[in-house]
């Protein structure tokens, strides 16, 4: 049989749990029940010694529940009125009012959507990866001038593309090759498209007989 329990935050209320839990350990039975979980989160703190049999069971059943949920408590409190729950209700019908989630969308609205897009765009185009390149040029032959060379490299231009250091590297029988780092924007330059339409064709292969990739590195 259901048991009812009334203003358990007055001192009458207080009363009518401490004569119930006389000579009993929990609300039901012998075992800690969500009889007990529902009272004792109705009972605001101990009471302490002027209700002994509450004090008790509320300190059994706390010691209980800290096993079940070990985190730190630091303690909460309440303020404030509960609103009428019509006037709840008033509230929610004025925001259901002024939310259109299903609204035609307006020029500007569009506008500000386009806006955003091509922003997101923007920076992930800025937020690209970089890479550092090492390449070998070789010439023809020992005849080859090597200075003309590497100004042929140097004058291939494009968005994304930087040269850097370089050097001549004796390869044997009095050939040189030029050795020349450069660093490119991932997403707008591809190595291999560098060697085989710029570097290795018309007018550039009157000096460059051929390149290769000696290291490539993620920035």
């Amino acid at each position: 049989m259901a048991v009812t329990f009334s203003n358990l935050h007055t001192e009458s209320g207080l009363k009518s749990l401490d004569d119930f839990l006389s000579g009993k350990s929990y609300i039901s039975g012998n075992n800690l029940s969500t009889d007990d979980i529902k009272v004792y989160a109705a009972v605001l703190k101990n009471p302490g010694d002027s209700f002994a049999n509450v004090s008790k069971w509320y300190n059994s059943v706390s010691s209980q529940l800290a096993t079940s949920f070990p985190g730190k408590a630091v303690g909460v409190g309440f303020g404030g009125e509960t609103a009428p729950a019509e006037s709840v209700k008033a509230e929610a019908a004025d925001d259901d009012d002024d939310l259109d989630l299903f609204g035609d969308e307006t020029e500007e609205e569009k506008k500000a959507a386009e806006e955003r897009e091509a922003s997101k765009k923007s920076a992930k185009k800025k937020e690209s990866g970089k890479s550092s390149v090492l390449l070998d040029v070789k010439p023809w032959d020992d005849e080859t001038d090597m200075k003309k060379l590497e100004e042929a490299v140097r004058s291939v231009e494009m968005p994304g593309l930087l040269w850097g250091a370089s050097k001549l590297v004796a390869v044997g029988y009095g050939i040189k090759k030029l050795q020349i780092m450069l660093t490119i924007v991932d997403d707008l330059v591809s190595v291999d498209t560098l060697i085989e339409e710029h570097l290795t064709v018309e007018p550039r292969n009157e000096y460059i007989q051929s390149c290769d990739i000696v290291a490539f590195n993620k920035i």
